[in-house]
């Protein structure tokens, strides 16, 4: 493997460590507390509670979580194992990028969950008479939005690590033709 593509292979996997560690954290420090005012009976007054949105209240934001939190583990380990190997073998080449394609599609899967999550909670849903919460929790929802960003962006670094590795081989057994 080329100097060139090793260098871009460290860059990809350090960026998608960043990235979804910084997901991680973002996500983890979500939280949000508003006093909000609740009619029992149109007879009486309002009765204001304290009413509060964290992140592990809903199971899509643990899976964005957990995801990130293993994706982020995978980039350290497998930065770690390719820093390790200088001469890099095909049988270890091979497990990480599957491996690599894997957590693709966790990171997909959960980011898709989050953000149908997120779109209710910003739009609301009338047929279900879900109200929207983003208009009272804000700073919640624009803390999740980031969160979310982020960890696309750490899902395209893997994508990227994918084709790099898909275009080494390509190269790899183009030569031998």
């Amino acid at each position: 493997m080329s100097r060139t593509v090793s260098n871009c292979d460290l860059v990809l996997r350090v960026l998608a460590l960043l990235l979804t560690f910084a997901a991680a954290i973002v996500l983890g420090v979500g939280k949000q507390t508003k006093i909000v005012s609740i009619q029992i009976i149109p007879t009486l007054p309002p009765v204001d509670l304290a009413a509060q949105a964290k992140w592990h209240y809903l199971s899509a934001f643990v899976y964005v979580m957990v995801s990130n939190i293993i994706a982020c583990s995978y980039a350290v380990i497998s930065t770690l194992v390719l820093l390790g190997t200088r001469n890099r073998k095909m049988g270890l080449a091979q497990i990480i990028i599957v491996l690599d394609v894997v957590i693709v599609g966790l990171l997909f899967s959960a980011n898709g969950a989050a953000l149908a999550v997120g779109v209710v909670g910003y739009k609301g849903n009338s047929h279900l008479r879900w109200n929207k919460v983003c208009n009272v929790f804000d700073k919640f929802c624009d803390q999740i939005a980031i969160s979310i960003v982020l960890s696309l962006l750490g899902s395209l670094a893997f994508i990227a690590l994918v084709a790099l590795a898909v275009f080494t081989i390509h190269k790899r057994f183009a030569c031998r033709n």
